[in-house]
């Protein structure tokens, strides 16, 4: 790679395409503020509608043991049941009849305590009691429960409840061995009184809390993830979100775990409100959606589901369709990293770790992999650095001669890699080339779960960024800590760079003199944050390239043979295309341009 004019627009365009990333990446966090108060406004005009509808029209109260109406409900008692299996922990509430928190059991928070989902979450949905009542179903304390064992290891749980009226409402849970979704199956006996319209609307209430080592990071990686129509989608910036089409699925997603609401049917139309928190605090996001289906039918049965678990490829993939586009291996302007991902590096990935019990050293042969894979364009950009290196005698000897004359030296350069068959942009691949695979090891380490507490040498978790010191101080875009890995990647990119000098014609425009040094700089913000996994390849990747231009060009490229070959070329007769000539005119017109104005300050 050489630091010419050509690699240097490769170094701008590469740094500019890592500030866009991370500008878009970051962009929602300024607009929070602008859809807070609306999204605040939302939920506080439909909480006081709720309200509001639940004084007026139920101005009752079930005793859990009876069903019979009473008049206060402090009187009556909530109770805990729990069903478990290898993964998870469930805990449901008679209050409304369903899941109250799902503790994760192989998976640790920041805190080593087991990871909690679904805690201050709710499921409601209005029915009608009679005689002109209408009661939110978490108001109703159940008063009948039944647990039972089913096949293959499932636990089985149910909740029912009678109205005055006779009507009879069920929730049915059923927990499979070694699953983390919960199967919700709603049986209600009279429909057509139960439900106005015959619709059931269905309110879901969800927030999350920080699992990872900072929040605001966390943060960052939230999200929220829904199918619509049979496609993915999802919503990052913007707050609210219209369904126009049937929803077969909503989650919540944090960077490592999601809560995801499942309808087996699908739900023919519904809203959404959410928004991360912009506090210190502990909590992400929360997030409030309306979901309606019609139910045919005196009598009905209404399938869900409820995913409790890690945002794992293969997990969510046995879920729901096109459930594990939750895990983000290339969005929107980065899409065309995601066949990169799925195809090439996480089959490789997942083949040394088949093997290989440390992941640092699974990251080690992933990049020698991607490295043996590039070579062949790598070694061609070598070759041409090894011919710029050969003709950087003569490109010294017409900078002597032309002096000043930026315009006529740039002919004769054009002139002599022309004559000598040289591909001036060929030194450019190798940081052209780490474009995508950068921002498909991005995606791929910020998104994998597997390196979630792994450690390796001095990083505790590779998932996250590995921390030396911590400053008394935090330094805008850099951060409150220094990163060992961060500093083995820049450092280890300077060397390239001043080894890349070495072998560049001599350059006297200052831009282009010191930007070798400006991009490892840049780096060291950019990078201090990231992954351990992501910085901890980059200095891998940066030291088998130094290796490799070493052993290319001291062993394997023999600089006489080429100068010899460059020989041969200026004798045989070239045809110049119409870019070079275009190119040519251009330049001789810049040069008579500035001919005459030197002669008119004369």
């Amino acid at each position: 790679m050489n630091t010419d004019k050509n690699t240097v627009i490769g170094f701008v365009l590469l740094a500019g395409l890592f500030f866009m990333y991370f500008w878009y990446t970051n962009k929602q966090q300024t607009e929070i503020a602008t859809y807070k108060k609306h999204f605040d406004d939302s939920v506080a005009m439909m909480k006081a509608t709720a309200d509001k509808a639940a004084a007026l029209q139920n101005p009752v109260k079930l005793d859990s043991t009876t069903g019979a109406i009473v008049n206060n409900i402090d009187t009556v008692k909530e109770e805990f049941s729990y069903l478990e299996n290898e993964l998870v922990k469930v805990k449901f509430s008679n209050k409304g009849g369903q899941v109250a928190e799902v503790t994760l059991k192989k998976y640790s928070n920041y805190k080593k305590e087991l990871v909690k989902l679904g805690d201050s979450s709710s499921l409601n949905y209005p029915i009608n009691i009679g005689d002109n009542k209408v009661l939110q179903v978490n108001h109703i304390l159940f008063p009948t429960k039944t647990i039972t064992a089913g096949e293959n290891g499932a636990q089985k749980i149910e909740y029912a409840y009678t109205t005055p009226a006779g009507k009879t409402i069920r929730h049915q849970f059923t927990l499979e061995a070694n699953k983390y979704n919960v199967d919700w199956n709603i049986q209600l006996e009279g429909t057509d009184q139960l439900l106005t319209n015959q619709q059931l609307n269905i309110i879901w209430d969800v927030h999350s809390y920080q699992q990872e080592r900072t929040s605001v990071y966390e943060r960052q990686m939230s999200n929220i993830c829904f199918s619509e129509g049979g496609a993915f989608d999802y919503i990052s910036s913007k707050t609210t979100k219209a369904f126009e089409k049937p929803i077969q699925w909503v989650g919540l997603v944090q960077q490592f775990f999601s809560t995801t609401l499942i309808a087996k049917e699908g739900f023919s139309t519904g809203n959404l409100n959410w928004q991360r928190k912009t506090d210190s605090s502990h909590n992400l996001a929360a997030l409030q959606t309306q979901l309606q289906t019609k139910v045919a039918g005196t009598n009905a049965a209404i399938a869900l589901s409820l995913y409790y678990g890690p945002n794992d490829f293969r997990i969510l993939k046995t879920q729901a369709p096109e459930m594990e586009k939750i895990v983000n291996l290339g969005r929107d302007l980065y899409s065309f990293v995601r066949p990169i991902n799925k195809y090439i590096l996480m089959p490789v990935f997942d083949f040394f770790a088949g093997f290989i019990k440390n992941f640092g050293w699974v990251i080690f042969l992933l990049t020698i992999f991607i490295r043996v894979v590039t070579s062949p364009l790598t070694y061609s950009s070598y070759l041409s650095s090894a011919k710029m290196k050969v003709l950087k005698p003569e490109l010294d000897e017409i900078k002597k001669k032309l002096g000043d004359d930026q315009q006529g030296f740039a002919m004769e350069q054009m002139k002599l890699f022309r004559e000598a068959g040289v591909n001036p942009l060929g030194g450019c691949i190798p940081a052209l080339l780490q474009i995508p695979i950068f921002f498909a090891l991005y995606s791929f380490f910020n998104s994998n779960i597997t390196l979630r507490g792994q450690s390796f040498l001095w990083s505790h978790d590779l998932s996250s960024y590995d921390s030396i010191a911590t400053l008394p101080f935090t330094i805008p875009s850099f951060g409150n800590h220094i990163s060992l890995f961060t500093l083995t990647a820049v450092i280890t990119s300077l060397l390239m760079s001043v080894y890349n000098m070495a072998m560049t014609p001599t350059q006297d425009n200052p831009a282009l003199k010191y930007m070798p040094y400006i991009f490892p700089f840049v780096l060291l913000f950019i990078f201090n944050g990231l992954p351990s996994a992501l910085t901890w390849y980059y200095t891998v990747s940066n030291v088998i390239t130094l290796l490799m231009q070493l052993v290319i060009q001291k062993f394997i490229i023999n600089h006489d043979k080429i100068l010899a070959g460059i020989e041969v070329k200026r004798k045989t007769p070239k045809k110049k295309s119409n870019w070079q000539s275009k190119y040519e005119q251009m330049m001789e017109a810049q040069k008579k341009v500035q001919t005459l104005k030197d002669k008119t300050k004369k």
